[in-house]
């Protein structure tokens, strides 16, 4: 199983996010994720043997709890890049600050520090709270990238989110497919 952590978008806010998309579309290079699927990832686990799920279960609804994190509305907006403007591997859309970040990194701390008491490998970079949008294969987009990351600030919307999931990743030959493993409340 190959599995990962989220806060998974409402079907309402898919046509937001393919409008945001719609910006990048004459960026030659970019690999545009399936609105219907939009979620922020708050910890990729990887391939686990699914024997380890009931652990993986646990430790999620302890994290939870220690999170100490209530139902909270969270507002996407604003473009950004992964790892910068140099070197673009990743066009996403962010948390506004005032909207849900604080609630997610705490969300994203208690996440990181379970499952990585249990072997798994958290990421080597700062938590930023952000919707992928797409993935850049190669550079020939690069310029129009960086001009619509720059001026763009576009409001995707505001949910309200009230548990996080735990979910299944498998990898078909025109995308991921994600099915919800289990669901823990806040």
């Amino acid at each position: 199983m190959r599995l990962f952590v989220s806060i998974d978008l409402p079907d309402r806010l898919a046509d937001a996010v393919a409008d945001a998309q719609e910006r990048f579309v004459d960026a030659a290079g970019l690999r545009f994720v399936d609105p219907a699927q939009a979620h922020l990832t708050l910890f990729f686990i990887g391939d686990v043997d699914p024997e380890r799920l009931e652990d993986i279960e646990a430790a999620l609804t302890r994290a939870v709890d220690d999170a100490g994190v209530d139902p909270f509305d969270l507002r996407v907006g604003g473009f950004g890049v992964f790892p910068s403007l140099d070197y673009v591997s990743v066009v996403w859309a962010g948390v506004r600050e005032r909207a849900g970040a604080a609630e997610t990194t705490r969300l994203h701390e208690a996440v990181a520090r379970e499952l990585t008491a249990l072997g798994f490998e958290g990421d080597d970079h700062a938590f930023t709270p952000h919707v992928t949008l797409a993935r850049m294969d190669d550079a020939r987009g690069k310029s129009l990238v960086r001009r619509v990351v720059r001026e763009g600030d576009p409001d995707l919307g505001a949910f309200h989110v009230d548990r996080i999931n735990l979910t299944e990743s498998t990898l078909r030959s025109d995308g991921p497919e994600y099915e919800t493993v289990a669901s823990f409340g806040l």
